[in-house]
């Protein structure tokens, strides 16, 4: 399968692409310029800047959003209003880049280094109340966090490993247990942002890999979809029946002119239907 091209370059580092009702359909990030993105229903963008990074988001439960920020986050009020939270650390070398939340209702974001040297990073979790407590650290590079369908399990990628990994969660444990889940051919790419599918399939994106794989709950390759950029960096399910698969690229460390396509929004339909958004209970 070939995915098809929705919108021109619009993002430097387009990320963390989440589909709700709420917003109306589409938002991602342009993680370096520090921007939320909508996408109104002609694809034509609408930029919002939070913070010198935007790495993440999803909905609130009562409208707007919670934001990891730099070095935190920030909750968008439904009427716009912007909250930063307290800053979690003063590194100025590390930031937030990739999370989701978890069915408890708790917002799980993982960090790195610019200059993504081994084990600087973390993976928090912010707690409804507004909490935070480190749940994982000498991480790499944190990305792709999102559940299966009953809960129980939450899939996780460290990106220079080369390896989707799997934890165990439950409400009174968290996250427990991380393993291999499936493992990608450095030739390949390395495993980015990720999505869950309704019959427990994970989809996950290849950077420098030009394409999204799908793996059955067995950790089984079953499906590839092509993209058109050689930088895929996530993917997420929406429209109104959540079958369209929203794939998001970058441009960084691109040339002028180079992978032209780069810093596009892709779409497939493969024929399996996502997931809903998990709410922020903060």
């Amino acid at each position: 399968m070939r995915a098809d091209q929705l919108t021109d370059p619009i993002t430097f580092h387009g990320e963390g692409p989440v589909f709700s009702p709420s917003w109306g359909g589409l938002r991602l990030v342009d993680l370096f310029a520090g921007d939320v993105l909508t996408l109104t229903g002609d694809g034509t963008p609408v930029r919002r800047h939070v913070d010198t990074i935007a790495a993440a988001l999803r909905p609130r439960a009562g409208g707007g959003a919670v934001i990891a920020v730099e070095r935190g986050f920030v909750l968008e009020d439904a009427d716009g209003t912007l909250t930063r939270l307290p800053e979690i650390w003063a590194d100025a070398s590390v930031r937030m880049n990739d999370g989701g939340t978890a069915p408890d209702g708790s917002f799980y974001c993982g960090s790195m280094a610019y200059d993504q040297r081994t084990g600087a990073g973390s993976l928090y979790r912010l707690a409804p109340d507004g909490a935070v407590t480190r749940e994982l650290s000498g991480v790499t590079i944190s990305n792709g966090l999102e559940w299966s369908p009953d809960g129980s399990l939450a899939y996780y990628n460290d990106t220079p490993t080369g390896r989707i990994g799997v934890f165990d969660w439950s409400p009174e444990t968290g996250l427990t247990g991380l393993r291999t889940f499936a493992e990608i051919p450095e030739a390949d790419g390395y495993p980015d942002g990720l999505t869950v599918d309704s019959a427990g399939g994970v989809w996950v994106a290849l950077y420098a890999g030009g394409a999204v794989r799908r793996y059955t709950p067995e950790g089984t390759l079953d499906e590839v979809i092509e993209v058109a950029a050689g930088r895929v960096t996530a993917c997420t399910f929406g429209g109104d029946d959540l079958r369209q698969l929203f794939i998001t690229t970058s441009r960084e460390d691109l040339a002028p002119g180079e992978d032209p396509l780069a810093g596009s929004i892709f779409t497939a339909t493969p024929g399996v239907a996502g997931l809903p958004v998990k709410t922020f209970a903060g």
